[in-house]
């Protein structure tokens, strides 16, 4: 009787698998510097195996674009940004929005903040980030013009920093046991906010 042949056990992928694992694979090397064959090799199949969920490459970055900007996106929709209750307070509620949005979607918000326009795709996308923080700018500006916001911080500054205090936190958060979004969004409101209100 012969010995019973090895085969190597590929693993089952569902469309859901192969984006989140295109994402983490996209985000270690870089969109540009990411073949079909890194993405087969980090998901244990073959090429013609990702051809099955997905036309190609730039498909799974528009998909993994979506998800974080659709996120952004509800934020701008959502009627409690929209009320007409102080500018302030909405500003503040779009901030919390936005790191439970990059909490909650870690890696998808990590890839937007990191293309750059190179293709049809990627200026799609960042042209409905710029969407996100033409908003949050207003909101600013009508916190300033209700006097809300201390009168010698100019706005536009106001907003490019909280923009970069929520963006930069793909560059260092790590989920850890215990903490939360919200401990989180606490925190950064307190040492952004006390130092802007009147």
């Amino acid at each position: 009787m012969s010995p019973p042949t090895t085969r190597r056990r590929r693993r089952a992928h569902d469309p859901e698998s192969v984006l989140a694992t295109a994402v983490g694979v996209f985000n270690e090397r870089g969109y540009d510097g990411t073949s079909m064959e890194d993405l087969a090799r980090a998901l244990g199949v073959t090429k013609s195996a990702i051809y099955h969920h997905v036309p190609g490459k730039e498909q799974l970055l528009a998909r993994a674009l979506e998800r974080a900007l659709d996120g952004l996106s509800a934020v701008v929709g959502d009627e409690r940004a929209a009320s007409g209750g102080p500018a302030i307070e909405r500003l503040e509620w779009a901030v919390r929005q936005s790191v439970h949005i990059l909490v909650d979607r870690l890696p998808y918000v990590t890839l937007l903040l990191r293309v750059r326009g190179n293709s049809r795709t990627e200026q799609a996308a960042l042209e409905r980030r710029r969407e996100f923080e033409g908003f949050i700018s207003r909101l600013v500006k009508e916190a300033a013009a209700e006097g809300s916001i201390r009168p010698d911080v100019d706005p536009a500054l106001v907003t490019r920093l909280l923009s970069g205090t929520v963006s930069s936190i793909t560059e260092w958060y790590r989920p850890a046991p215990g903490a939360s979004a919200d401990d989180l969004a606490d925190a950064l409101l307190k040492m952004t906010f006390s130092g802007l209100r009147v």
